[in-house]
């Protein structure tokens, strides 16, 4: 598995993901769409942003069909992985978001294995639960039950929230949602996520500026246009 240094991580986690998505375009020159949809909401705000790498798994909540794979071989996987993680979980179901697909006892279990956070394309339970392990999770909503619950598959590519995710990609999270960072430009994202923050921070300081008038912001837009 591709990974980035330990230092760019920790230097990509201090921006978030509406900066990063703004850098991310900035290096492609292209914009792009690998970011989740509103359906994806992140419900433990509290814990702030998050940045790891993908384990990916698919699960039926509510079919009652027996599933060909044991639960072990994902947490065997997860036990595998060297962190950090974000443990990316799809409800492929027949009747997707009726029945929960991560609790209180996975988040302890994900915690244990090394996961730093759940992307859940589906429902959760026991939210007050996986925010006392600690646990930053993100979901389409909340439900207090679910059925016989199988995984699928795991380690294979998934659409979650809109977004394409492979296992392995590199991922922020915030309140707004997911972004996918390519791999082999995470370095170069990191340094125009700060020209992209300092660039901001100089028009936030003219627009909010005693002294502004529109046509100091015509000006600034003129000389400051983003290339």
């Amino acid at each position: 598995m591709q990974r980035v240094d330990e230092a760019i991580l920790n230097g990509l986690s201090d921006f978030d993901s509406a900066t990063i998505y703004n850098a991310i375009e900035k290096v492609q020159g292209v914009s792009n769409e690998a970011y989740t949809g509103p359906e994806m909401e992140y419900l433990s705000p509290e814990f702030g942003a998050m940045i790891g790498y993908a384990v990916t798994s698919e699960v039926t909540p509510l079919d009652p069909s027996p599933s060909d794979m044991e639960w072990s071989a994902y947490y065997d996987l997860l036990n595998e992985t060297t962190g950090p993680i974000i443990a990316v979980m799809k409800d492929a179901d027949v009747r997707p978001n009726r029945g929960a697909i991560f609790g209180d006892g996975m988040a302890r279990i994900h915690k244990a294995l090394g996961v730093a956070g759940a992307v859940v394309d589906g429902c959760i339970r026991d939210l007050i639960g996986i925010k006392e392990a600690g646990l930053p999770i993100w979901g389409t909503g909340t439900v207090p039950g679910h059925g016989p619950f199988f995984v699928r598959q795991i380690a294979q590519p998934l659409v979650v929230g809109q977004l394409k995710i492979s296992q392995g990609d590199l991922l922020f999270a915030d309140q707004d949602g997911v972004v996918n960072i390519p791999l082999n430009i995470a370095e170069e994202v990191l340094r125009v996520a700060g020209e992209v923050r300092t660039w901001e921070r100089t028009y936030f300081d003219m627009v909010e500026g005693p002294d502004f008038t529109y046509e100091k912001y015509k000006a600034w837009v003129k000389i400051n246009k983003k290339k």
